[in-house]
């Protein structure tokens, strides 16, 4: 999966999430200071991203995805690392 098609599936998760809109959606958008998030969304936005990409992310690398693109990383270095 490119880093291009990672993004447009975290910009759905989060857009569905958080309740903005795709088009506000950047990869530099952090979550809790641009795009709204609290705690608690957060954590949902987590638990969708395990979802999604099947992927598991533990808490202490949650505590480090802090935005979009940080996401798009860590999942990307998840895919590459079980190819």
């Amino acid at each position: 999966m490119s880093q291009a098609e990672v993004f447009e599936r975290v910009k759905k998760v989060v857009a569905e999430q958080l309740g903005v809109e795709a088009d506000t959606i950047r990869p530099q958008s952090t979550f809790i200071d641009d795009l709204g998030a609290d705690s608690l969304d957060i954590v949902e936005l987590v638990m969708a991203f395990e979802e999604e990409f099947d992927v598991e992310i533990p808490d202490e690398a949650a505590e480090k995805i802090l935005s979009v693109q940080e996401a798009v990383d860590y999942i990307n270095s998840k895919a590459a690392a079980s190819a």
